[in-house]
């Protein structure tokens, strides 16, 4: 009688299912330091097992009391004491899919993170402008602004900033063209400026196709020694930007007014896509060496500073056509809500 009792006392302790088994998983944070009291009590606050001390007991006799990790957990429905713990044991955390759509600067990529995964985007912007993390990184670089690669990633919860960074920054290396070195020495360039030069032309480009030919435009203002006049290098250091642009931004004093000062940036403006990358590496062989956006996502580019004025002509009718056509709009509105 005494062996059946005991029997079904350590079912219930280490063998019953604590859920239904058709109640949805539950997502659980162990915070790091937590002693198995503090955790039992934290699973039974949150639904997931019916008894804190039965499960503070089963850890204590299963040897798992000092074993168990730190993170958030989803634990599904329907587990014992015995699979809650072997689950918090192994570390397999919740994972969150992210992703880092290309052109964003370093800032925000920190937001971004900062709102699905637990980032402190201070620490991660300490992390991206210390110059040791980047050489530790292998970065030709001060900071990592531009290395932050673009791309679909499935962290796992709690990887602390310099994990983070780190991971994406091997993303960067493994998608970087296998022939980066070689071209950047044929085009003159180091990867530092080729890097560069890929941010300002994802700053600008909308259109895949036109990626390479923007970057001619610049390679070729780059021969000829003039000023890049480069509108998403005025964007990286507005305060309130993206915006439209002011004459008054164009006369900001910055080593990355590239209106200002002639030549490449100090480093890139954000973090450029592999498109990109290869286009800064590879431009088209066209004589351009000015552009001017339609106002569709594509540009008009040209030869000769006449034929670039008139291509902005256009452009600026364009835009007082689309304005007059929104106030008239707008004025319909009015009428009609008399």
């Amino acid at each position: 009688m005494f062996s059946i009792a005991a029997a079904y006392a350590g079912y219930r302790l280490f063998w019953q299912p604590q859920t239904p088994a058709t109640q949805q998983a539950i997502e659980v944070l162990v915070p790091k330091g937590s002693g198995i009291s503090q955790i039992a009590s934290i699973l039974e606050k949150n639904g997931v097992v019916r008894n804190a001390s039965a499960l503070a007991m089963a850890a204590r006799l299963s040897g798992y009391d000092r074993q168990l990790q730190a993170g958030k957990f989803s634990i599904p429905a329907g587990k014992s004491n015995l699979d809650i713990l072997r689950l918090l044991r192994s570390g397999q955390q919740v994972h969150r899919k992210i992703t880092v759509p290309e052109g964003l600067t370093a800032r925000q990529v920190a937001s971004l993170l900062a709102s699905e995964v637990d980032l402190d985007s201070a620490k991660f912007m300490q992390s991206i402008n210390d110059s040791t993390i980047a050489q530790q990184l292998g970065v030709p670089a001060k900071r990592l602004e531009g290395y932050l690669f673009p791309e679909t990633y499935n962290l796992p919860y709690g990887m602390t900033e310099k994990e983070i960074i780190t991971v994406m920054v091997q993303q960067f290396n493994s998608q970087r063209p296998n022939s980066f070195n070689q071209k950047a020495k044929q085009i003159g360039l180091s990867a530092q400026q080729v890097i560069t030069l890929a941010s300002i032309i994802e700053g600008e480009a909308m259109i895949d196709s036109e990626r390479t030919v923007i970057s001619a435009v610049y390679h070729n203002r780059l021969r000829k020694g003039m000023r890049l006049q480069a509108d998403p290098t005025i964007q990286y250091i507005i305060p309130d930007g993206p915006r439209r642009l002011l004459n008054a931004d164009l006369t900001i004093d910055s080593p990355y007014n590239t209106y200002k000062y002639a030549g490449l940036p100090p480093g890139p403006i954000n973090n450029p896509g592999k498109k990109s990358i290869e286009a800064a590496l590879s431009p088209a062989n066209v004589p351009y060496l000015y552009m001017v956006a339609r106002g569709d996502g594509s540009h008009v580019f040209s030869r000769t500073l006449a034929e670039h004025n008139r291509a902005h002509q256009a452009f600026n009718r364009y835009r007082r056509e689309v304005a007059r056509q929104k106030k008239n709009q707008s004025r319909g509105g009015a009428d009609a809500n008399k």
